[in-house]
């Protein structure tokens, strides 16, 4: 098995996300012949009754992590709510799943969008090594 710290964390449904702030933040790959990995989140109390609702359903949603560090392009995992744990002002969740393996990575992702704007030559250019920087939030294309 091998640890790293969650920094950032979103779920995302129906081409919207939702950004899970974290009060601390854990993923394990488990490194098990079915691939899965593990992620923890620590946050806010407030998001309780959201994801109470997605583990009563059973329901999969796919969450886009950065691990390690900010600047490191985002992971997308298939995962389902393992457990969800209450505490006086926060909440555990931990997620079950796999890795998806996108054909689409951040920086196409990133080019595309850039490109339904209108963008070429040297704005194009120089938005995308700003953004690339900055890595801001894009939606996911579905394979």
């Amino acid at each position: 098995m091998k640890t790293f710290k969650l920094v950032a964390l979103e779920v995302v449904e129906d081409g919207n996300s939702v950004e899970i702030p974290l009060e601390d933040g854990l993923i394990i790959n488990k490194e098990s012949e079915r691939a899965s990995w593990l992620l923890e989140a620590y946050t806010d109390l407030s998001l309780y009754d959201y994801f109470q609702k997605i583990h009563e359903q059973s329901r999969e949603v796919i969450v886009q992590a950065v691990i390690t560090k900010r600047e490191n392009d985002p992971a997308y995992f298939q995962t389902k709510i393992a457990s969800l744990n209450k505490f006086q002002n926060h909440i555990s969740v931990l997620f079950e799943g796999r890795l998806r393996r996108n054909r689409s990575d951040y920086s196409e992702l990133l080019l595309d969008s850039l490109l339904e704007k209108g963008l070429g030559g040297q704005a194009l250019l120089e938005e995308f090594r700003d953004k690339m920087k900055r890595k801001p939030k894009l939606k996911m294309k579905h394979d």
